[in-house]
């Protein structure tokens, strides 16, 4: 029996038996997509999360925690190390920067670093450059909105009491130095954390870049960063109020930058046998990566259950079909169809039902996807009332290829299952009883 003819005796039983066969497909869609909407969930949400995870941390950045301090030998022996780009200090500086521009001033810190290496872990600035001489600093990105003057405190009070009458919060974005930073001259002085309120003398510094903007929207950047040339200056500047030497008001932390992520763990493997104490960001993922493969495996079984619950339905209707055909069959026989045929035909018209539907489903649940992805943000906000929810890339329901993969081969396989059953029962048909059915 050639392949065609055995495509045209299922299609005849579909086609004779529409609507039933309507209703199998329509329950095998709705298992399917189940399965798949349920399962994008979890792909959604570790999605999210890894997008939050890596939008707020450098995921080539090795942490190096604890109060050990590295000497130059062994800044110099890390970054021997392959596919090590850079060793980068950071130093805090236990002290509060107030800034003057004209009649504005604010308060922010300061973090000292060697601007060669600190551009290139740190990459493109919103504005400028960065520090090619002394007296040259980059700022961050809220610097300016920071920076205020008598007449926007108030301005900011009034805000802020009216927009708490009405539940909300003002962040003061209207005020704020509303020209560019870029080449403007701004006096300094450090108010020791140590100290009572009082100031060192003013030091002039020039801006030269300003930072990107930070990843979350409720962050506000107003960091002062120097290059490490102005230590010795800040030192003098902060003996001067009787802070010893200044020195135990600097506080230094290392990191490691590897070239690319795929080169992070065979770097920390090296540095912890070297015994040292480090962190990156990649061990957080792996261990959401096997909590999330956890959770995904569980919301598949849980889908997979409404594909089997479908299957009852293909295994009545192919229970039917065998029923409703005893007479042909036994023409089959008659006619030296061999009994495997015979099962293929029926197995082929099972496959066919999980087929379509898996096709259909897969339509619908990418359509649902894109619904749940688009409604979210704007359901958080009108719950919250909070704007920021309107413009976050919230990624709710994500339906990648190998979970198509997984759910077509789960219902196509379920319908197959379903079907070999009544196929067999197919095969074992008496050819003299079915010839002497009636019509």
């Amino acid at each position: 029996m050639l392949f065609k003819d055995q495509l045209d005796f299922v299609t005849q039983h579909i086609k004779k038996n529409k609507l039933r066969v309507f209703m199998t497909i329509l329950a095998a869609t709705m298992g399917c997509a189940f399965l798949i909407v349920l399962a994008s969930i979890g792909f959604g949400l570790q999605e999210s999360l890894r997008n939050e995870i890596l939008s707020n941390e450098t995921v080539t950045k090795i942490q190096v925690y604890g109060d050990k301090q590295f000497t130059d030998d062994q800044v110099q022996e890390i970054k021997k190390i392959e596919h090590v780009e850079t060793v980068l200090e950071t130093i805090s500086v236990n002290a509060s920067a107030h800034s003057f521009i004209d009649d504005r001033d604010t308060t922010s810190t300061i973090v000292l670093t060697d601007m060669t290496d600190f551009e290139q872990v740190n990459g493109k600035l919103s504005e400028g450059t960065y520090p090619s001489k002394p007296n040259e600093i980059v700022v961050g990105y809220h610097f300016a909105q920071t920076l205020l003057n008598e007449a926007d405190r108030n301005a900011i009070a009034e805000k802020s009491k009216k927009a708490e009458a009405e539940g909300t919060y003002y962040d003061g974005s209207e005020e704020g130095y509303k020209e560019s930073l870029v080449g403007q001259t701004i006096n300094l002085s450090l108010v020791p954390n140590t100290s009572t309120n009082e100031e060192t003398e003013k030091m002039s510094y020039t801006i030269v870049g300003v930072m990107e903007k930070p990843s979350y929207d409720w962050m506000v950047d107003n960091t002062i960063h120097m290059d490490t040339a102005q230590k010795p200056a800040l030192v003098e500047n902060l003996s001067t109020l009787g802070e010893a030497t200044g020195e135990e008001l600097f506080y230094s932390e290392f990191n490691i930058f590897a070239d690319t992520m795929e080169n992070v763990k065979p770097i920390l493997e090296k540095l912890k046998d070297g015994g040292y104490s480090v962190y990156s960001v990649t061990e957080q993922l792996d261990q959401m990566n096997v909590f999330f493969l956890v959770l995904k495996i569980g919301l598949i079984f849980v889908g997979t259950i409404a594909v089997l619950i479908a299957s009852i339905g293909i295994f009545n209707t192919m229970t039917m079909a065998v029923t409703e055909r005893t007479r042909e069959i036994g023409v089959l026989k008659a006619i030296g169809a061999s009994p495997k045929l015979i099962q293929r035909l029926f197995l082929m018209e099972s496959t066919f039902i999980g087929f379509f539907g898996t096709l259909i489903a897969v339509i619908i649940s990418y359509a649902i996807s894109f619904a749940a992805n688009a409604a979210l943000p704007l359901i958080l906000k009108a719950a919250t009332g909070e704007e920021a929810f309107a413009t976050n890339d919230i990624t709710f329901s994500l339906i990648p290829w190998q979970l198509v993969v997984i759910a077509a081969a789960i219902s196509v396989g379920v319908a197959m299952i379903s079907g070999y059953r009544p196929a067999r029962k197919a095969t074992k048909i008496d050819v003299i009883q079915a010839l002497r059915q009636e019509l």
